[in-house]
């Protein structure tokens, strides 16, 4: 398969509004709504407490997009209801699941299983359009250069998230919440048989992408209501201890709101300084904590790591500095040792583009590491 071909036909037949098959690998696409209900007046109510900015006057729990959305699933043909899922997640500053489509047709073609494709609070088809519009957001990212001297990596293509976090970081462990709570009612109505395309009792695995893999972590650790205690977890360039990522770039964060981000969950979050009192201080806090810094809660996360290490996998990349290999051996501890390979692609590749499809990457290597990583990821999951 070549992937560069591939990904351009899957782009051509990817739909959030109709049922879709793709007729060579005997796939179907399949969108489903979702109106997030768990957690829904919490999540209103930090929401609204967290400042407007220029770029959305709005407050957070009015941006109804993404409150309602379309999530899409692969699935094989055929209308009997599954007993097996794997829900992939996807990375920061994602608006496109385009690089993810060849991910899910090789997993559910290798597994047998329906691949979830969920989209993470604020981010893919949850935001307001105009948020993935050069032209809309060409002009703030401008006024954002004018009002912040010496601003590194500020594009139009991570404006909307820089100015967002920028104005206040708790918004990135607000959104964290959000989809952890948006994760539970899926799997919750999966699990009671509430689902169209699943049998109650569905087995769920996760595969997990850059900062999908944070969120799974903290998914697993917190293990609300012990809906996670059997599920495995496949990490892909991700699973980094939080102050070890490097989110400065020019498609995720700009330099000024990256390091307003890592300053402000390095300490003030830790001291729970400025945080809303509608935010609550629970098991899902605890597990976002110890995921913060090395230092902190050590001995909760790695003994989890060390008693799940039957249940979780990870790869990284040598040359990931987003997600770099030492910050994911800092977040397992002792275990990383059974948990996590090193892989290093005979091309040039990056952390948001592990396997180019554009350039002068020879597309057999690219397809060979693809089918290595993927076979992997499938045998595990």
């Amino acid at each position: 398969m070549n992937i560069a071909l591939r990904t351009k036909f899957l782009s051509q037949l990817f739909s959030y509004d109709k049922r879709t098959t793709i007729e060579d690998s005997k796939l179907e696409i399949i969108p489903y709504q979702f109106t997030q209900t768990v957690g829904d007046g919490e999540i209103h109510n930090f929401q609204k407490e967290l400042p407007t900015t220029g770029f959305c006057p709005v407050t957070d729990n009015d941006i109804l997009e993404n409150k309602s959305f379309t999530y899409t699933i692969f699935a094989p043909n055929g209308r009997e209801r599954r007993d097996k899922a794997i829900i992939l997640l996807h990375g920061l500053n994602e608006r496109t699941w385009e690089k993810y489509l060849t991910w899910a047709e090789s997993l559910a073609l290798s597994t047998g299983k329906p691949v979830i494709l969920f989209p993470i609070a604020f981010h893919m088809n949850r935001t307001p359009i105009a948020w993935n519009n050069p032209r809309e957001t060409m002009p703030w990212a401008v006024l954002r250069k004018q009002e912040i001297a010496d601003l590194c990596n500020s594009t139009f293509a991570n404006v909307a998230l820089s100015s967002r976090i920028s104005c206040h970081p708790l918004r990135f462990y607000a959104s964290g919440r959000e989809s952890v709570y948006n994760l539970c009612q899926l799997v919750r109505e999966i699990k009671n048989g509430e689902h169209p395309l699943f049998c109650e009792d569905t087995s769920i695995n996760l595969f997990a992408y850059s900062i999908g893999a944070l969120l799974s972590q903290v998914l697993l650790l917190a293990n609300p209501e012990e809906m996670f205690s059997d599920t495995r977890l496949f990490m892909f360039c991700g699973g980094s201890i939080f102050t070890e990522m490097n989110g400065n770039a020019r498609d995720i964060l700009d330099k000024e709101a990256f390091d307003r981000l890592q300053l402000y969950f390095r300490n003030d979050f830790l001291e729970r300084l400025d945080i809303p009192s509608s935010f609550k201080n629970d098991f899902l806090e605890e597990a976002f904590k110890a995921m913060i810094r090395p230092d902190v809660l050590t001995e909760y996360r790695e003994s989890f790591f060390k008693r799940a290490c039957n249940r979780v996998r990870a790869i990284s990349l040598k040359n990931d500095v987003v997600m770099p290999t030492a910050g994911i051996v800092s977040a397992l501890g002792e275990a990383s040792g059974k948990i996590l390979k090193e892989f290093d692609f005979p091309f040039k590749y990056s952390h948001q583009i592990p396997f180019p499809v554009n350039g002068p990457a020879d597309q057999e290597l690219v397809r060979e590491s693809f089918n290595q990583t993927f076979g992997e990821a499938a045998a595990f999951l």
